[in-house]
């Protein structure tokens, strides 16, 4: 082999698709001429909306007078639920439970009524503020404990999943214990609040730029409301300033308010809302609450498990029935549960819809499991990290491989990550070492953790496991691709086109990336449940996989060569003993009538969920992981510090190792918020009054981890056929993060010298921590 041949065989085996490309949007990130929605030259006439909010948490509307929001200079249009063309629901479920507007009920507070439509956004909102309105308050109640004194109706049928005989094997076990835990939520906080722009068109057609996750589910709405067909709205998304799930759903609204405006007035219309409306008007992640019952003999194997998980789901469904489903998906987290019965309680609350947030319901699960080992280590006096070890599900034929939901676990590499990370972050003496200085210190103590991720990867519904793409190439060699996952800063529309540029073999700014539109891929799925990559980077594969195989015909017909012997190498085509460069082989086919563009499409193969009965094989494949973090606690103030934290990842091969490092250890981080920091509380009046930067605390720089070592099990390989053999990275590693949670609870344990579970809740904000540290002081 000679030395261009062996370059080229390098070339071909590293190739695009697995190098750590940049971000295509990072320069534009950094510099700020990234456009947004709001960066968009403003349509001629261009009008701003505003919405009009209840101030109540649960009311009957008696009266309302909007004479004075009409007569405020400025404004065009006001409008309430009955101007609606079509349907007033904006429902993502079909369960009709989610009015656009409220007409005569309100069910939260900040709750939108009406609508105004002004010459300039200021106006808007300052003429939404003069509304009369009156109410008839009724009972209300914000919060899950509320919920349950209250007898509160379900949002959604719940789901139960059971295996064995958990009732008899509760029973039989050696030793037993019963617990509760309290979860909190999390707000989005993206960096671009919700935004929608509505463009009319001729006969009934509209165009939408939303900042939107879904644009399918937008198309679908804005039809819903105007009472047109699908084909009459396209829906664009350049890209998102951060989404985590929250515009899943939640961008609904916005799009058709502007869509229904646009279309009345023939004008375009623009809605933005501020950051405290956005965050007292969109939903968040589910708190939960979760009761169990724990079966276990004397070295710390359970035997049985018990149960509940109630969640806060606001006052509509949205997406709570699979948030909650999938948290008892993940109630298991790495561990076997011989005998199981685990039940979802989704309870109707007078707060906004909470909705989709990263990881999905799935980190409340996981949670909830991880305190089930902690409870039995400290029970037993051991350490958790031997309780996690003693439990973990086992290989094939070892008869440990049986979720819960009856999924046979058949990748598990989670004793080999553990077992990897225990070495590199010399777990062992680090935590005999903080033992001694916990017993010499006065003051500040000392906890560390180690603890594991398994996290499943497809959508629970099995429609959305589908995605297309389409590949234009055109006379000069450029190539031009669109798809139908969204870009909110995680690097999708890079890694769909590192497997563009693989497929061709061609450099990567050959490829050109287009926005996202309902106009050439018809039929999308939200880019959530971590499958953004895995369905779009198929999709775009079987495109140029089909344009390929023209290619090759055309090739072996016109050179007279077997299809073996045309090869892309790159930025050139072999064909027999000649090399084309890449341009001048696609003019060539050209102009001999080779068709040079295709639509692609891909579907998950192997799943499928039956949810009545409880079984079925709702993942593909499960993302692996773990993580050990070292803090430090101030037993004074309950304040803290997290001193260091290692991760060892699987992300299968990655299509992009820069960029799943980003995402990495950005899901920690957003994690790590999530149960220390960010704290969603509202009064007894159903008023939000975390809504805003200055009440909400986000993590700073300053929060992360002083030492902060990520690293990708590099050794990995996805067992199935994903683009590339990767796994996804977006949601599993959120869940690393539990490794702080954890680590507090060992600091304040040693309080009490470890000798019960402190039982600490999430966020463990500094008062929580204090509060805990006085408990286990009276122990």
């Amino acid at each position: 082999m000679d030395k261009s041949t062996f370059e080229d065989r390098k070339a071909i085996i590293a190739g695009p698709m697995h190098g750590s490309l940049r971000h295509d949007s990072a320069h534009k990130h950094v510099t700020g001429t990234a456009d947004y929605i709001d960066d968009i030259p403003e349509p001629t006439g261009l009008l701003h909306g505003a919405l009009g909010l209840s101030d109540r948490a649960h009311a009957e509307i008696t009266a309302i007078d909007l004479s004075a929001v009409a007569a405020y200079p400025g404004v065009v249009w006001v409008f309430t639920g009955k101007d609606v063309p079509g349907v007033n629901d904006v429902s993502s479920n079909g369960s009709h439970d989610e009015p656009l507007l409220a007409e005569t009920l309100v069910q939260f507070h900040g709750q939108p009524i009406f609508a105004v439509i002004a010459e300039t956004r200021d106006a808007a909102r300052r003429a939404a503020r003069l509304a009369k309105i009156d109410y008839r308050d009724l009972p209300h109640w914000s919060d899950i404990d509320g919920a349950l004194a209250n007898g509160s109706p379900l949002v959604i049928t719940p789901m139960t999943l059971r295996r064995g005989e958990p009732e008899t094997e509760m029973t039989n076990a050696a030793m037993r214990l019963k617990g509760q835990m309290r979860i909190g939520g999390q707000e989005h906080f993206y960096l671009e609040g919700h935004i929608a722009v509505a463009i009319p068109g001729e006969d009934d057609e509209v165009t939408v730029w939303s900042s939107t996750q879904h644009p399918s589910e937008i198309q679908h709405i804005v039809g819903h409301v105007l009472d047109i067909p699908s084909n009459a709205v396209t829906v664009n998304v350049r890209r998102m300033g951060g989404g985590f799930g929250g515009k899943e759903t939640q961008g609904n609204q916005f799009a058709a308010l502007a869509a229904i405006a646009a279309k009345k007035l023939g004008r375009a219309v623009k809605f933005r809302p501020d950051r405290d409306e956005d965050m007292s008007a969109t939903g968040k992640r589910h708190d939960f609450l979760v009761d169990y019952e724990l079966g276990f003999d004397a070295q710390g194997r359970i035997h049985a498990v018990d149960a509940t998980y109630a969640a806060r789901c606001g006052f509509s469904s949205d997406l709570s029935g699979p948030v909650t489903d999938r948290a008892l998906f993940h109630a298991d987290s790495s561990y076997f549960y011989p005998h199981v019965h685990l039940t979802s309680k989704p309870l109707k609350t007078h707060t906004v819809s909470n909705t989709a947030f990263r990881g999905f319901g799935g980190p409340q699960g996981m949670l909830g499991a991880e305190r089930f080992i902690e409870e039995i280590a400290y029970a037993l006096g051991k350490d958790p990290l031997d309780v996690r070890k003693l439990n973990f599900y086992g290989q094939p034929g070892s008869g440990r491989t049986l979720t819960p939901y009856n999924q046979e676990v058949e990748d598990n590499i989670i004793p080999r990550i553990v077992e990897e990370l225990e070495e590199t972050s010399e777990y062992q003496a680090r935590r005999n070492a903080i033992i001694a200085f916990n017993r010499d210190s006065r003051y500040i103590r000392k906890g560390i953790a180690l603890t594991p991720v398994k996290f499943g990867i497809s959508f629970t519904m099995t429609a959305f496991n589908q995605a297309g793409a389409l590949v234009h190439i055109y006379q000069d060699g450029s190539i031009h691709l669109n798809h139908g996952g969204t870009e909110m800063g995680q690097g999708l529309y890079t890694k769909v086109a590192q497997v563009l540029a693989d497929s061709f073999q061609v450099d990567i700014d050959r490829v050109k990336i287009t926005a996202t539109t309902t106009a050439k891929v018809p039929n999308t799925s939200a880019t959530a449940a971590s499958s953004g990559s895995d369905l779009n980077g198929m999709a775009a594969y079987d495109a140029a996989r089909q344009i390929k195989e023209r290619l090759v015909a055309f090739a072996a017909e016109k050179w007279d060569v077997g299809s073996a012997d045309v090869v892309f190498l790159p930025n050139r085509v072999r064909v027999g003993e000649t090399e084309i460069p890449f341009p001048d082989f696609i003019k060539q086919a050209y102009f001999a009538r080779v068709q040079l563009s295709a639509a692609g499409f891909y579907k998950t193969p192997k799943i499928h969920w039956d949810r009545k009965a409880g079984r079925g094989t709702p993942f593909y494949y499960f993302a692996y992981g773990a993580s050990c973090t070292e803090v430090s606690i101030d037993t004074l103030t309950g304040e803290y510090l997290i001193d260091r934290t290692d991760i060892l990842h699987d992300v299968g091969r990655s299509l992009n190792p820069a960029i799943d490092m980003g995402q990495v250890e950005g899901a920690f981080v957003q994690g790590l918020g999530w149960l220390t920091t960010e704290e969603l509380w509202w009064d007894d009046k159903g008023r939000l009054r975390t809504h805003a930067p200055s009440t909400y605390k986000i993590p700073l720089a300053s929060d992360r981890p002083k030492i902060f070592n990520v690293r990708l099990a590099e050794w990995s390989e996805n067992a199935e056929a994903t683009i590339g053999r990767s796994k996804a990275v977006g949601e599993p590693p959120f869940m690393l993060a539990i490794s702080v949670l954890e680590a507090l609870s060992m600091a304040v344990a040693s309080v009490a010298d470890y000798r019960v579970c402190p039982r600490l809740d999430a966020p463990a904000t500094p008062e929580r921590v204090l509060m805990a540290v006085e408990r286990m002081k009276r122990v």
